[in-house]
């Protein structure tokens, strides 16, 4: 398993209501699919983020759609970025995710995270917890999944979580590959270290190449070869051809957020990327449209110009 360029559906508000919306979402996955994109990835939230929309526009949930994206496509990997810990108990998001991979031939892989959108958690009844706690929670939580993707049955008891010889069967693979998403230096890291096969990173620009050598040495802290663990790097991408619908485009994008959004023409896009992204020292980049994805075309387009930098 390797994300060496993700596309992620961050936003399901599109002309033709409910409708069209699952269809459009099929139509950017597949256009991912045959552009050079290698994953598909969805958010795993109930109600859109800020400075994506509000509250009450569409989400979809994120496991559902992935097993239907499973049967509209072939070869692309489907994601979460990234699963919240909080809202399944881990043996259950075991068993999502390899029955995911049974329906994909192979192809899933657990995007994970502690949880942090404190509004889904208090509407939706979810526990919360403070800060710390939903890492202690991760961290049980993957001494639980870890096994149970790889065909080992755990005995666990923890303060949150427990499993008992806990089975999951059938399975696909001899083990799902486990992607952590986030940038705490402390704690996410260091569990990306032990478990995961992928670390994407996600942070202010200019922090990225110090982000990348404090991975480095969470890994080296326990002996693990850094090269081992992989590494992508999310951010938002606007296409548009001219400096006027750069402008308008920006202007929905909250102002502590633009330094993170790449806008322009796909070869100014596609540049930036490869200096300021892979230069960086990543070995993959995943990106949303959030604006303008689920318009035909802009899909296709972003994957041909940015396929190159990674083939």
């Amino acid at each position: 398993m390797t994300i060496s360029l993700g596309y992620q559906i961050p936003n399901f508000s599109y002309p033709g209501g409910v409708e069209a919306l699952f269809d459009t979402v099929v139509a950017q996955a597949r256009d991912a699919e045959a552009s050079g994109f290698d994953t598909v990835l969805v958010m795993d939230h109930f109600y859109q983020l800020p400075g994506l929309g509000t509250p009450d526009q569409p989400m979809l949930e994120a496991y559902s759609t992935l097993a239907a994206l499973a049967a509209s496509t072939s070869s692309i990997q489907l994601s979460a970025l990234v699963t919240g810990n909080t809202y399944r108990n881990p043996t259950l998001l075991a068993k999502t995710v390899s029955t995911l991979d049974v329906i994909s031939h192979g192809r899933a892989i657990l995007g994970l995270g502690a949880g942090w959108f404190e509004m889904e958690h208090e509407q939706l009844g979810f526990d919360f917890d403070t800060f710390t706690e939903r890492f202690e929670k991760l961290d049980e939580a993957l001494q639980i999944i870890h096994p149970m993707l790889r065909d080992e049955r755990p005995e666990f008891t923890g303060r949150w979580y427990r499993a008992h010889g806990a089975m999951n069967v059938p399975r696909y693979r001899e083990s799902v590959p486990i992607m952590l998403g986030g940038q705490g230096e402390r704690k996410t890291f260091r569990l990306a270290a032990r478990y995961a096969d992928h670390m994407n990173i996600i942070c202010a620009l200019p922090d990225l190449p110090r982000k990348i050598e404090v991975l480095r040495q969470r890994c080296e802290e326990i002996d693990r070869d850094p090269a081992t663990l992989k590494t992508s790097y999310l951010t938002s991408v606007g296409l548009v051809e001219t400096p006027a619908e750069a402008d308008e485009l920006l202007a929905g994008v909250p102002e502590d957020r633009r330094a993170g959004v790449f806008v322009g023409t796909a070869d100014v896009i596609a540049d930036r990327i490869a200096n300021e992204v892979l230069g960086a020292g990543l070995d993959g980049v995943i990106v949303n449209a959030p604006r303008n994805g689920h318009v035909p075309g802009v899909v296709s387009t972003l994957g041909a110009a940015l396929a190159p930098l990674v083939g």
